[in-house]
């Protein structure tokens, strides 16, 4: 395994994050497909004896069981010193308040079973909070030791400079790291998201690098529980299934040249695009496996090429 530094932070992070959407209680209602506590572990275990220390979860990722089951998992193999948790906030009554995030800070403290957390990330943009307030107030949260670092999610390029901008002026903590919607088959933050991210040195750490597998297999539609029940998933790339096929089929054919899976193309061109750690959601241990292995790849500059060239502009998805 390889590490980064994340952006402009001291957090040394593994080059691929473990999402954690994956894990906690059906019953929750958020998710079908989602893995018991003891399913969890088991993934969980196995990516941290595969190197990676970098995990996401969310306060309201299964109604808050995510987290639990990463804190116990985390509790019972590794020493906490030893990983970099990142949990988000903002799904929540109040959003990005001062109120709310004093309020949900401590119930993902309680919920992972420890007294800080590495990078907090706003989950989206808060229309309805001052940008001070919600600067502030994260601040502070860094200042008391409860968090060592900051990062944004899914949004605009201007809301996100004007964060930045604003957290500079004021002394304030600013992000490191940004967590946005990016794979070959979504590339609108390539527009302004991304090159502010450059600029400023903040980390990409995208999520959904694989098109909710649609850059995994060689068929748009899979037969498993979560294609069936995923409707989020059918939001984002279902309607430009017709264009975007024809993309998957140029990474299949890059995969077979070259001897490896989609899944090691799909990836490989993220870090030839200077993302610092795609997150990567699994259920199985052979998916991690297979991830890991993306490492080694290095793409030509006409596979990259090969690979973007039928790409057309898209609605946006994830920073609304």
């Amino acid at each position: 395994m390889n590490y980064l530094k994340l952006g402009n932070s001291d957090l040394m992070v593994s080059r691929l994050c473990l999402g954690c959407m994956s894990f906690g209680d059906p019953a929750s209602n958020m998710h079908a497909w989602t893995l018991n506590a003891e399913e969890s572990e088991t993934i969980i275990k196995h990516a941290l004896d595969l190197g990676i220390n970098f995990f996401d979860t969310a306060n309201t990722y299964s109604a808050g069981t995510s987290e639990t089951y990463l804190g116990r998992a985390i509790k019972k193999n590794i020493a906490r010193d030893k990983v970099i948790l990142a949990t988000k906030v903002y799904f929540n009554e109040g959003n990005l308040s001062k109120k709310a995030i004093l309020k949900e800070i401590e119930g993902s403290l309680q919920r992972l079973g420890t007294d800080y957390i590495d990078l907090y990330i706003i989950h989206r943009f808060d229309y309805n909070t001052p940008i001070e307030e919600t600067m502030e107030i994260l601040n502070n949260l860094v200042k008391q030791g409860k968090v060592r670092a900051l990062g944004a999610s899914a949004m605009y390029g201007y809301q996100f400079f004007n964060m930045q901008l604003i957290a500079h002026r004021e002394g304030w903590a600013p992000f490191v790291s940004m967590q946005n919607h990016y794979n070959l088959l979504y590339r609108e933050d390539e527009r302004e998201l991304i090159p502010i991210c450059k600029q400023q040195n903040v980390a990409l750490t995208p999520y959904s690098p694989l098109a909710a597998g649609r850059l995994s297999r060689p068929q748009w539609d899979a037969r498993t529980l979560r294609s069936k029940t995923d409707k989020t998933a059918a939001t984002k790339y279902d309607l430009t299934q017709d264009t975007d096929t024809h993309i998957a089929v140029r990474v299949k054919e890059l995969s077979d040249k070259y001897g490896v899976t989609m899944t090691q193309i799909a990836l490989a061109w993220l870090f030839a695009k200077g993302v610092t750690a795609p997150i990567i959601g699994a259920t199985k241990e052979v998916y991690i496996d297979d991830a890991i292995k993306s490492l080694n790849i290095s793409l030509l500059t006409e596979d990259i090429k090969y690979l973007e060239e039928l790409y057309t502009p898209h609605s946006i998805v994830g920073a609304i």
